[in-house]
């Protein structure tokens, strides 16, 4: 490797020879060397070799020297420096041939652009023919699409799928169904592909539909127990759609099974099969309420006198209508009786829902009229008519919706009065007994709100003398009075009678001798959580429902007005 200024001088032979031989060895090596070659002029070509194994070929422009290409001792390869490379009508049959395109200092975008619908063909093997397979853009697109490639393999019999953006991955296709192992108890929410065996032996519950569905995905439900058609399967669309509606839909025949595809926004789920559904498997969810309605409970009497009756009471299911008024009324407990201000007991008031009505109950006999007042279940006789108990279960209803009152012991020393009768299923006021009152019939139990409640339980009769007065009958029930207390009021929203009072002087001092007020009523409402209840026009005082189990619980407990349900 040499180098030379390329300027032979005027000089004897020998020193011409040598001066000759030095400019050809420098043309020969092309001119390298670690710097430019003394006496460079704008247009030479020389070889850098200050990296002995990787020279860079060098063009001088009369200023600057301009890298063109690394020349690679080790790889036997060229690589050329030039940051922007045009080429028109590339053609290449060499094997082995790689055209990279790269941007490594991340100045720019490297793209290749194949235009006017032009394709990228991959031939077959050339021993084969020329056919190939092409790729190319369709002639009009309406925004610039790239798709990404998966980061991995997928597995045998995985496809590829865009997610909506361009972004592709491997999937299994969503062809057939893949059926779970373990059976389904309680509600969840369904994956698609998948089928399910749903067991509502022990409780109905709600199977949840994907949230973001896509065209074509499947799910499959089928009744494992064959207990559909007494604890139903709920279907969630999730805020889609199921046959083109929003509500929930219920599976309700025994051994029923549906296989549901999703199609579109507009339809949403449609059930494509199914078996023992009738005309379709699918069925609206129904507005079924279970109701306890409890009327308020009637007045205690005074001294020796009756206990007042529990209030009414009935349950039952009906099935309603959505968007549609229901009456609702919360019966108030009757008043006590005064005698020493000529006041007498009263009957408590009715508790309505829709077309039930439970009645008030009846009123406890007194000094003023010793007769036991009829009603929902009627009240205690007084001393002064011992026998003539209120009739309970008045006006007829079935199941009954009270009990009898008790009767009175009327010969002094002692001055006794009946129970009260209990509400519903409850018990018959105990009558009066020597020296002890008719205690109050007891109430009758509920589960409606959740929990074993005890309702309507009949008031307990008042004495004198110092005999032992009726206690209140379970559910609510006032006691009967002592010396130093009047009769106990009924509990409020039970329904309770009220008990009679006391006298230890014949009834000359007011204050014991005063009876109970009865307990107002309620009205308790049961309904599948899918409903939204309301009281239009106001007038009641309901509670915010609390939901369990696939059903929400409201309490009215005082008011007049009306109740609907929406979806």
């Amino acid at each position: 490797m040499a180098q030379h200024d390329m300027n032979i001088a005027n000089q004897g032979f020998p020193a011409f020879r040598s001066d000759l031989n030095n400019a050809l060895s420098a043309i020969q090596t092309t001119h390298s060397g670690t710097s430019r070659p003394t006496g460079a002029v704008a247009g030479q070509i020389w070889l850098d070799t200050t990296t002995a194994t990787s020279p860079t070929l060098k063009y001088y422009d009369g200023t600057d020297d301009i890298s063109l290409a690394t020349i690679d001792h080790t790889a036997n390869t060229v690589n050329w420096l030039d940051s922007t490379v045009s080429i028109t009508g590339l053609s290449t049959t060499a094997t082995g041939t790689v055209l990279t395109l790269s941007d490594t200092a991340s100045t720019s975008t490297v793209n290749l652009i194949i235009d006017n619908q032009k394709e990228v063909r991959f031939r077959e093997t050339t021993g084969n023919g020329t056919n190939y397979i092409g790729l190319k853009a369709p002639a009009s697109v309406s925004a610039d699409l790239t798709f990404t490639l998966p980061a991995t393999d997928g597995t045998n019999g995985q496809v590829l799928t865009t997610n909506g953006s361009g972004v592709l991955s491997f999937a299994t296709p969503a062809s057939g169904i893949s059926w779970q192992s373990t059976v389904k108890t309680s509600g969840f929410t369904a994956v698609a592909g998948e089928g399910y065996f749903c067991n509502t032996t022990s409780s109905a519950f709600t199977v949840t539909l994907p949230a973001s569905p896509t065209a074509g995905q499947q799910i499959a439900l089928v009744d494992y127990a064959g207990t559909f058609d007494t604890n139903n399967l709920t279907i969630n669309p999730n805020g889609n759609k199921i046959e083109g509606g929003t509500v929930n839909l219920l599976l309700t025949g025994e051994r029923e099974g549906v296989l549901l595809v999703y199609i579109d926004s507009t339809q949403g789920w449609i059930p494509v099969s199914g078996i023992n559904e009738g005309t379709d498997a699918l069925e609206a969810l129904a507005l079924t309420v279970d109701y306890l309605v409890v009327a308020g409970g009637g007045g205690g009497g005074d001294f020796g006198a009756g206990g007042g009756g529990a209030g009414g009471m009935r349950t039952g299911t009906q099935t309603l209508v959505t968007a549609t008024n229901y009456t609702a009324t919360v019966g108030g407990g009757g008043t006590g009786a005064r005698t020493i201000s000529s006041v007498p007991s009263t009957g408590g008031s009715n508790s309505v829902f829709n077309t039930i009505t439970s009645n008030g109950g009846g009123r406890g006999g007194d000094n003023l009229n010793g007769v036991g007042g009829n009603g929902g279940s009627g009240g205690g006789a007084s001393r002064n008519a011992s026998t003539s108990i209120g009739s309970g279960n008045t006006p007829s209803t079935s199941p009954s919706q009270g009990a009898n009152g008790g009767t009175a012991y009327a010969p002094d020393p002692y001055l006794g009065g009946g129970g009260g009768g209990g509400g519903s299923s409850g018990s018959v006021g105990s009558n009066a007994s020597g020296s002890v009152a008719g205690a109050g019939g007891a109430g009758t139990a509920s589960s409606i709100t959740g929990s074993s409640v005890t309702y309507a339980g009949g008031g307990g009769g008042g004495t004198g003398n110092g005999a032992t007065s009726g206690s209140g009958g379970s559910g609510g029930g006032g006691n009967g009075g002592n010396a130093s207390n009047t009769g106990f009021a009924g509990t409020a929203n039970r329904g309770g009678g009220g008990g009679a009072g006391y006298s230890g002087d014949g009834g000359s001092s007011p204050a014991p001798c005063q009876g109970g007020n009865g307990g107002s009523g309620v009205v308790i409402l049961k309904y599948p959580d899918a409903f939204t209840i309301s009281n239009p026009a106001g007038g009641l005082t309901i509670s915010t429902p609390s939901a369990s189990g696939g059903y929400k619980v409201s309490t009215i407990t005082a008011g007049t007005g009306n109740v609907q349900w929406n979806l």
